[in-house]
This record gives structure tokens, sequence and C-alpha cells, in this order.
């Protein structure tokens, strides 16, 4: 049954297509506010599959290396609990994964039917979260709205976050699309992008992560590298270049603005140090990492959820690190397995003419920069990492069903040669 049947229509007779949008744009909406686990966006995604399954939720052959590895992963992890003593903090954190592992599969499923319009709202409604989360986080920051320490953690913006480390990360693939919106429109046709877009610098800023701070930059550049590179009009590239200089003036001079506040000042110079003392220190992150690779030679099983960070005084800050230590060879593998299937299939996305290609051109350019961080922190529980895998992979899946395998697609051009009917002489009868 198609993954639209529930939504032909409802007793009410509302159309159930928009239905199924708005339920997609809640859920989406909601992985913006994660204070505590599970989250609200957690409890509602199990309603929401539960519904969409009971009247059809479509799983094609292109989802299935996602939902196997997927699979194997958080298997993977419940076999480390072997190694525990004790099960009641880290049965949460492995039932949040396996949240976090049906919410991308889930995500990958609906988009196979009606992708246009559903990732348009997810994107629409990821950009109303984000901007919503950044205002929150500024004005906490500046102790300008009531229980502002709610939304601060170490004199850092968190917004509707556990940790300042989520928060700033989470606000980087709204900041790419606005970014993009921007230079690939004339000025006067941005509208409101540029001061949504000025909102989520700020967020990022002042939430102090130097994760995020890379990870902008980094997927700033890469899709600003792909609009350049599937752009043919030389007028247009040298708009999108002059655009790319007044932003990066733009920003100079409002980062230069912040600095100037002493209280701003104080704790960007501390955290712009590319590396901090307890990362080179004795016992610090980078000598966790090689302790932990070689701990993890010893235990095939893994050591179980919170288990590294107790014995060695701070959690692994490594996702590659973690999926081994969290969920033994079997998870570590099959993490790292996913990671580089999806950066094969999504990489000929971003070349596609298709009405979705320029949000996912923005979601692959942000999926590198989490690659890169996963070297220097543990994000196994960011609810848009997977998002973000749930889009890649339903944006293949979508498209692989506009093509099967083994048929050959028609020319795009209309054959120049025109066949005319041929009309048969009628036989004459004899004489």
């Amino acid at each position: 049954m198609s993954a639209t049947a529930p939504f032909e229509r409802t007793h009410t007779g509302l159309p159930a297509l928009m239905l199924g949008r708005a339920a997609i744009a809640v859920l989406v909406f909601l992985s913006g506010f994660v204070m505590f686990e599970p989250a609200p966006s957690d409890l509602l995604l199990c309603l929401v599959v539960l519904v969409w399954s009971f009247f059809g939720l479509r799983f094609t052959r292109p989802m299935l290396p996602m939902i196997v590895l997927l699979v194997v992963y958080v298997v993977g992890g419940l076999l480390s609990f072997t190694q525990l003593s004790s099960f009641q903090k880290p049965t949460t954190y492995m039932a949040t994964t396996a949240f976090l592992a049906i919410s991308a599969v889930f995500y990958c499923a609906v988009l196979q039917e009606d992708t246009e319009r559903r990732l348009a709202v997810i994107e629409k409604s990821y950009i109303a979260a984000a901007i919503l989360c950044a205002l929150i986080g500024i004005l906490a920051y500046f102790g300008a709205i009531p229980g502002s320490s709610l939304f601060t953690l170490y004199d850092r913006a968190k917004g509707p976050f556990k940790d300042p480390n989520v928060f700033g990360p989470f606000l980087v693939l709204p900041l790419v699309v606005l970014a993009r919106s921007i230079l690939t429109r004339p000025i006067l046709r941005s509208g409101w992008a540029i001061p949504g877009a000025l909102v989520l610098i700020a967020g990022i800023f002042l939430s102090f992560s130097r994760a995020a701070w890379g990870m902008a930059v980094l997927a700033l550049v890469v899709t600003a590298l792909i609009i350049f590179i599937n752009e043919r009009a030389t007028s247009r590239r040298l708009r999108m270049l002059a655009a790319l200089a007044a932003g990066a003036l733009l920003v100079m001079l409002l980062l230069l603005i912040a600095i100037s506040i002493p209280a701003v000042q104080d704790i960007f110079v501390q955290r712009f140090k590319l590396v901090q003392d307890y990362d080179a220190s004795r016992l610090g992150r980078f000598e966790r990492h090689i302790i932990g690779f070689f701990l993890i030679q010893e235990h095939p099983l893994g050591l179980g959820p919170f288990q590294f960070g107790l014995a060695m005084g701070e959690d692994e800050h490594n996702m590659w690190l973690k999926g081994f230590t969290v969920y033994g060879w079997l998870g570590g593998f099959a993490y790292i397995t996913l990671a580089l299937w999806t950066l094969v299939i999504a990489t000929p996305l971003i070349f596609l003419k298709r009405a979705w290609t320029p949000f996912i051109q923005c979601v692959y350019a942000v999926y590198i920069g989490h690659l890169m961080i996963h070297n220097v922190i543990d994000n196994d529980h960011w609810r848009h990492l997977f998002l973000i895998y749930g889009l890649l992979w339903g944006a293949y899946a979508a498209e692989r069903s506009r093509r099967p395998a083994g048929t050959v697609r028609p020319p795009s051009q209309p054959s120049l040669i025109i066949t005319a009917p041929v009309t048969l002489p009628r036989s004459q009868p004899a004489r």
C-alpha cells in the first residue's frame, strides 16, 4: 500500500495529504526543543509512525541499506548491555537511539511520495524552528527574557537545548539554506532571508561552539562551490561572488561589534583557541581518543553507554570512537558504513535538475560538515543529524523510483523525425 494511502481523505473531508504534511511539519519543528529526553518530538514520533504504519508506510529497495545498517547499529548497542551491571540510565539512552533511527527511516519512507512538497514543508518548518530557537538563545544570553538561566549554560547560549554544542550545529542547516537563497537571488528579492540569516549567525556565534563555527564555515563554502559549479551564466557567477564578498564584510562587521561587548569578548577569546587546555592536557580529549582506540580492541561488544566517561572522567567526544565504545564493533562498523554509503548515494543528487535540488544541496553540504566534526564531538543523539540521513536517503529513494533499474529513459527532447501515417491503396476488384 502506498505511503499516502491514509491521507487520501479523512472522515472530516480534509485532504489527507495536508494532514500528512502537517504531521511532518510539527515533528520537524519540535526537534528544535530538546531540553530533556525523551523529547516531545520523540513521543510524537512514536504516535505518528504508529498511525502511519497502520494505514500503510511503504518501504522500498533503495531504503534497504540504511534500514539494515541502522538496525545493526542499534543491535550492537543492545549487545553492549552484556557488559553492564545496571541498566536504568543506559536503557533510556539506547531507547533514544532507537527513536532517532526510526525517525531517519520514517522521513526517508514518507519522502518517496509527494517528495517536492514534503521537502518544502520540512525546509520551512526547520527554518521557523531554528529562528525561534536562535531568538530564545540570543535574548536569554543578554538576560532579556524571564528565566534566561534555563536557556544558557557556562555563559553560552543554548536555547531550548540541553547543550550549546547541540544548539549551535542545529542552526547551521537553516543558515545555509537562507544563504543559498540570498546568493542565487537579487538582493531586493531576498526579503526576510537576510534578517533571518543574521539571527541564525548571531545564535551560532553566541553558542560559542567551535564545532558549530567550523561546520557553518565549511558548509557555506561547500554550498557556494556547488552553486558555482552548477551555474553556467558568467553574469550570475559574478553576482554571486559580489554577494559573497558583501556578506563576508557584513558578518565581519557584526562580529567586531559583538566582540566589542566586554562579556562577549572574554568568552570569545577563550573559545577561539583552536586547541583548549582540556584538549591537549593529560587525559584530555586527544589523549582519550588514543586510549579509546586501544581500549575498543579489547572489547568487541563495547563498553556500554556512559562507561567510557565514568572510566576516563569525560565522554569520548568523537563519534567514530563512540560508535565502538557504546555500540561495539558491530555498531561501530555499521555506522562507518552508513556514513560512507550516504556520501556515495547523496553526491549525484546535488547535480540533478529537480525542484528539491537546492535544499538537498544544502543538506549535503551540512552533512559533510557533520562528518568533519564527528572527530571532535559526540552526536549520536542529535535529532537533526538523523533527519539529515532521512532526507538524503529519501531523496535518493525518490529519485530511484523515478528511474527504475533496468529501464531506459526516453529522450528529453522530442524526435525531429516525424512519421506520417501511410495509407495503403485499396485493392481493386478483378475485372
